[in-house]
Order: C-alpha cells, then sequence, then structure tokens
C-alpha cells in the first residue's frame, strides 16, 4: 500500500457518517446524486448482477437494491462497509446485496472475469488512486470483471471544477505557489481535505483512460452543472425554490455539453464493454 493510499483510508476513516450524509446533505450536493441515479436508471439493465466498486458506505447500492438488481458492494475501508452493513438491514434490502468486500478497486482478483452485468465506481474512488499506472489498473480491472456489453459508470471529480471553486474554498492553497502550481500542471493534490489525496481529471483525460479497444463510449455529463460555488447554490435554492427547479431543469438540459463537464465538480463517463 503506497502512501497516497494511505492517506486516503487515514482522511475517510474519520469521516464514514460525513461521506453517508454528503450526497443528501442539501440541494447543491443532492445535484451530482440525483443526476448520477438518473442517468443509472437510463442505462442500467432492469436485472442482473451490479459491482458497486469504492461505494463507500453504500448510498448507491442501497438504491441499485431498491431497483430490484442484485449487488456486490466493495470498498476499501472496512469502517464504509460495517456502517453499509447497518444501512442496508435498515433498508430491508438485505436479501439483494449479494456480498461486501473490503478491496481495492486497482485488484479485483476477488471476482472472476465477465461477472458483473454492470459496473460502477462513482463519487471518485478513481481520484483517490496514484499513480497514473494504478489507475490505468483500475480501469483495466473494471472493465475485466464486467459482461460483454455491460455498462460502466466512472465518476471523477473535475480539474477545472475545482478551480471555479477556488475563489470560494481554496485560497489558502492559492497562496501556497508550489502547491497550486503543481495541482494546475499535474492535476495531483497531496492535501486533499488537508490529510488526504487526490487526483483531479479533465473531460480529456478521463475519456482518454475509460476509452480502449475494449469499450465503447456511450456518453459523459457534468454532474452538479453550472453549480461550481456550493455556498452560492444553496442560498439561491433556499431563497428562489420555483427558480431552482427551473435552474435544475437547465441543468438537465446542458450536462452533456463540454464546457459544462469540465465546469462541473463531478464528472460522470458512460461506456459499454465490447
Amino acid at each position: 500500500m503506497n502512501k497516497e493510499t494511505k492517506k486516503t483510508k487515514a482522511y475517510y476513516a474519520s469521516r464514514v457518517q460525513d461521506e453517508w450524509n454528503r450526497l443528501v446533505k442539501d440541494p447543491f450536493h443532492q445535484l451530482e446524486f440525483n443526476m448520477t441515479k438518473w442517468f443509472l436508471k437510463q442505462y442500467l439493465p432492469s436485472k442482473g448482477l451490479v459491482l458497486d466498486a469504492g461505494g463507500g458506505p453504500g448510498r448507491y447500492t442501497i438504491d441499485l437494491a431498491r431497483m430490484g438488481l442484485d449487488v456486490v458492494l466493495l470498498d476499501l475501508m472496512q469502517e464504509h462497509l460495517e456502517f453499509a452493513k447497518k444501512e442496508i438491514q435498515k433498508a430491508g434490502i438485505s436479501k439483494r446485496v449479494k456480498e461486501t468486500v473490503e478491496g481495492s478497486i486497482t485488484d479485483l482478483s476477488h471476482f472472476k472475469n465477465s461477472s458483473f452485468d454492470a459496473v460502477l465506481c462513482l463519487g471518485g474512488p478513481i481520484c483517490h488512486v496514484h499513480p497514473q499506472s494504478e489507475r490505468a489498473k483500475a480501469v483495466k480491472e473494471l472493465i475485466r470483471v464486467a459482461k460483454s456489453n455491460a455498462p460502466i459508470f466512472v465518476s471523477a471529480m473535475s480539474k477545472y471544477g475545482v478551480l471555479l471553486a477556488t475563489p470560494e474554498g481554496w485560497p489558502q492553497e492559492v497562496g501556497n505557489k508550489q502547491y497550486f502550481d503543481d495541482l494546475i500542471a499535474t492535476g495531483n493534490d497531496y492535501h486533499f481535505g488537508h490529510t488526504g489525496f487526490c487526483h483531479f481529471f479533465t473531460s480529456t483525460e478521463l475519456r482518454k483512460v475509460l476509452t480502449s479497444r475494449n469499450t465503447e463510449f456511450v456518453l459523459m455529463a457534468g454532474l452538479e452543472g453550472f453549480n461550481s460555488d456550493r455556498q452560492t447554490s444553496n442560498k439561491f435554492a433556499e431563497k428562489y425554490p420555483v427558480a431552482w427547479k427551473n435552474w435544475l431543469k437547465i441543468n438537465d438540459r446542458m450536462c452533456t455539453d463540454p464546457f459544462v463537464i469540465d465546469a462541473s465538480g463531478h464528472m460522470l463517463i458512460i461506456v459499454r464493454k465490447k
């Protein structure tokens, strides 16, 4: 286990409840969750076995099970899996969750080739993998375990999206010239959340990584759309609820525009295994 993975584990070990709440805690974060679920409903098979790789405390696993799909949840953090088991039990969908597995997306040897009818890697687990060769290995594994013609969904944090959010949340980092220069040049953030590691993607890089001779490109989308500023978005939603609903419809229409994909905090790519 390299130092970047150790940093990631240390970061998330203390944030299990926060990670469970993250996708639903306010209108801004619900953008990522709701947009992702919309695309899942459009492209997932109606039945079958799905791998939720890097699925954390199980938000998507529970939704998938409620849709009538069978699910295997894999995550790097035992703390996430223990929390997920309790939430799965509360949700009453234990029969649909076939297995919870502690492991890394870079090594899915627990699973045979062509095991799954769909593969998910959502919320940015691939961003916490270092170096680039290991990210390529993770993608190869996600493709390997998918059946022929199965959809593969991967979302990642956006390099340009985080730069757009800088005036709100990153002024200290910009003040550190070497740190910020490294982020611009490589997309790597060795101080993610002050203690973790994250690689921020451009849409061009993410598409290049996921598109290979073994996959067919389906689409890319920006999940938060134009809403890079969390505080402004939440104030907008609270003060102008009717306008917010209209704004969400604009987001829906524009989410696959190339500019919006890169401007968004998270971007989603869907490919299909050949």
